[in-house]
């Protein structure tokens, strides 16, 4: 039949269960477009998953391409191989969260929704947007006493639930920071331990290989009379009868530079593995103290949820008379 032949037409508004049939995917996503790879987001607006592939006849990844593989659905990013001018017919849907009110039966002047219910533009988008709750009729000055009321109750039944266990708690916790200031102390000794170590080889690298580089300069162009190295090197700086140069000089800061890394990363080996025992020390007494308090805790809100789920039902039971 041709889409002319026709004699009446309706527009209604479609069920859920209606769009569901008709759709293709849920949209999760507000984004359309990734602007770093100009390719569109997944689960998103412009979704090739839901609303078909970008170029004729190829999925998002490129795994499947050319006419032969039409109607396979990717393994690999879930596109269906099919021709572009899809995206123009396919639909998405979104699952709503709470219910809402059509924008037409809101914005409308008048307001459809507004007129029914009596209720202002204004005051409606405070409700439909949740705001504020619909109330009809309130005594004010009742309800603010019955509040006070409640609210001093809860708090002295929450004081009292709280003072037999807040004074164990204390007290453990005041043991166990003393733990953790002990264990705090010996690290720090021993990191300062390490750094004046390193200090100490570090400077005595140094000074010998200036030391060295004295001799050399003093002494360019001439035979060495004996074989010259650094303590801490076992390459040999100059052979004995060989002539002294200015590269003898360069070669020696490029063995310092060595060192130097050298014992910079064991020191970093020696802090971590320092912190990392430190750390093993703090989780053994956080799990000998921090067991009992969290059990202490625990107990306390227990305590605290059913005083406040009993104190809130009887605020509804007096907010519905």
């Amino acid at each position: 039949m041709e889409v002319k032949n026709f004699d009446a037409i309706r527009i209604s508004l479609a069920s859920p269960e209606q769009i569901k049939e008709w759709s293709y995917g849920e949209v999760t996503k507000p984004e359309t477009i990734n602007y770093r790879t100009l390719r569109p987001e997944r689960d998103g607006l412009f979704c090739e998953r839901i609303f078909g592939p970008m170029k004729d006849w190829e999925c998002a990844c490129g795994k499947y391409k050319r006419v032969r593989y039409k109607g396979i659905v990717c393994d690999k990013c879930g596109v269906e191989v099919a021709p572009s001018r899809v995206r123009r017919e396919r639909m998405g849907h979104i699952e709503l969260a709470s219910p809402v009110s059509h924008i037409w039966y809101v914005k409308g002047v008048p307001s459809r929704l507004g007129l029914l219910l009596n209720i202002s533009p204004r005051h409606l988008e405070r409700v439909l947007y949740f705001a504020q709750y619909i109330v009809t009729n309130v005594n004010e000055d009742a309800r603010s006493r019955a509040i006070q009321r409640h609210e001093r109750e809860l708090m002295m039944r929450l004081n009292r639930a709280e003072g037999d266990i807040g004074e164990k708690i204390k007290d453990l916790e005041e043991q166990l920071d003393g733990r953790y200031s002990e264990v705090d102390s010996e690290e720090q000794q021993e990191l300062s331990k390490l750094d004046e170590r390193i200090n100490e080889s570090t400077s005595g690298a140094i000074a010998e290989a200036q030391s060295l580089q004295t001799w050399i300069q003093n002494r360019v162009g001439q035979k060495a009379e004996e074989n010259k190295l650094l303590s801490w090197s076992d390459q040999p700086i100059i052979q004995q009868g060989e002539i002294i140069s200015a590269e003898h000089d360069l070669f020696i800061n490029e063995l310092v530079q060595e060192k130097l890394n050298a014992l910079q990363s064991e020191s970093d080996e020696e802090k971590q593995y320092i912190r990392d025992k430190y750390s093993a020390f703090r989780e053994h007494a956080r799990g000998e103290l921090g067991t009992q308090i969290d059990e202490m805790r625990t107990e306390v809100d227990n305590r605290h949820e059913q005083i406040q789920a009993q104190m809130d039902r009887d605020l509804e039971d007096l907010k519905s008379l």
